[in-house]
């Protein structure tokens, strides 16, 4: 495996599948580098009703085409952790838990997120050990046993009553009135029905009770404020999720106080170059299908991106001509009216100069690296070294004996 690519994406869920399909069939050389089982949580869903496509299919079934899809455009998979990345510069570099270091000119943030924990006494020590926050991975552990699902949205829901499957009898803890649950009214009725699930409402939990082992929970009524205990084997936490982007606290990617990512409508995070798609951005629906939507824009944005880069060190830094590199912006007239200028002078001198042209809206990445803040600006390169910079006016008369 080589180290350096076109497009790297982080996290292999349905958004970075999605990002690597896109960018294997536009030919860029593309990796996902994924911790954990490709597909992420999407793989604990026992079934999927709302994909176009499928009416019913299991979650690691429907990840496992989407893999085969992207390995049929020659992505690549590498199972690892990113510890640390530099996403600053046009080359981007990342560091894995293994010791890799991979550059790559874009990279996509798809890592999704993870369990949110109460953080309640009892919950840390016993995880494994009857604290659990996979149906799909431990129910079957808790075989002819009493388990407590903590939470009432479609997860909470939809896992328990798969859990019914293994236990005796399965408790779910609510904090709302009795009948209000979160989750959707299908699966909510289906729940009501279901002769082995019981609901206490208006309640909390307030510790997991045990040595080795769980024997119990502790659970406090919101209304009367009257703590009880309840025997039980198991506990599931479904209290909601958290963005897995702890490892770019310090890679300059901004993010909200909860660690989600604000993108644009073409995922592009505050970083040129960089994307973030699926449920670790800052969005309003989380579900396999809006998690693809993004993978595809980000990878479509990507590809522009790149062909860029590759243009810029082609016809900038390759040039067998002086470039004069044209910093403007679309919305300043003024600037707009002198790339035209420019255009006839460089033609007047028989075409001596090859003309980038670089929007400052867009490029900002280039901006910093020549230090252009204010439009209209022309940094004058011969064999990508700076010689010299212009003085702009609409005045050819002050332009021309620049050159």
């Amino acid at each position: 495996m080589e180290s350096s690519y076109d497009l790297m994406i982080i996290g292999g869920g349905p958004a970075g599948l999605t990002a690597a399909i896109y960018g294997g069939r536009a030919k860029l050389k593309t990796l996902v580098v994924n911790k954990g089982t490709v597909g992420g949580l999407v793989n604990t869903t026992r079934e999927i009703v709302n994909y176009p496509g499928y009416q019913n299919i299991s979650g690691s079934d429907l990840m496992n085409d989407f893999k085969k899809h992207a390995q049929h455009f020659g992505v690549e998979f590498l199972k690892d952790e990113v510890v640390s990345v530099d996403l600053k510069r046009e080359v981007k570099e990342i560091k894995t838990k293994k010791g890799k270091v991979l550059a790559a000119k874009a990279v996509i943030v798809a890592c999704g997120s993870e369990p949110r924990l109460l953080n309640i006494p009892g919950e840390k020590r016993l995880r494994g050990m009857g604290v659990a926050y996979c149906a799909t991975c431990d129910a079957e552990f808790f075989e002819g046993e009493h388990v407590v699902v903590v939470g009432s949205g479609d997860q909470a829901i939809e896992e328990g009553m798969y859990i019914t499957k293994f236990a005796r009898k399965v408790t779910v803890i609510v904090l709302h009135d009795e009948g209000v649950l979160d989750c959707n009214k299908v699966s909510a009725e289906k729940a009501f029905q279901n002769e082995k699930m019981e609901f206490i409402w208006n309640s909390t939990i307030e510790e997991v009770l045990g040595e080795e082992n769980v024997e119990g929970i502790k659970i406090k009524n919101l209304k009367t404020g009257v703590s009880h205990k309840l025997n039980c084997q198991g506990v599931f936490f479904f209290v909601g999720m958290i963005p897995s982007t702890h490892f770019l606290e310090e890679s300059g990617v901004e993010m909200e106080k909860r660690g989600y990512i604000p993108v644009n409508d073409l995922m592009e995070t505050n970083l040129e170059g960089v994307y973030a798609v699926g449920d670790n951005r800052v969005k309003y629906l989380r579900q396999v299908v809006s998690a693809a939507g993004d993978g595809a824009t980000a990878a479509a944005a990507a590809e522009r991106y790149v062909e860029e880069v590759d243009a810029f060190n082609k016809d900038v830094l390759k040039s067998d001509k002086k470039v004069l590199l044209v910093f403007f912006n679309a919305t300043v007239n003024e600037s707009l009216d002198f790339c035209t200028l420019l255009e006839e002078v460089n033609k007047e001198l028989n075409g001596n100069y090859r003309i980038f042209k670089i929007d400052m809206a867009t490029k900002k990445n280039l901006a910093g690296k020549y230090g252009v803040e204010k439009v209209p600006a022309v940094v004058v390169l011969d064999k990508g070294n700076e010689i010299k910079r212009l003085e702009c006016s609409l005045n050819k008369l002050k332009v021309k004996p620049q050159l």
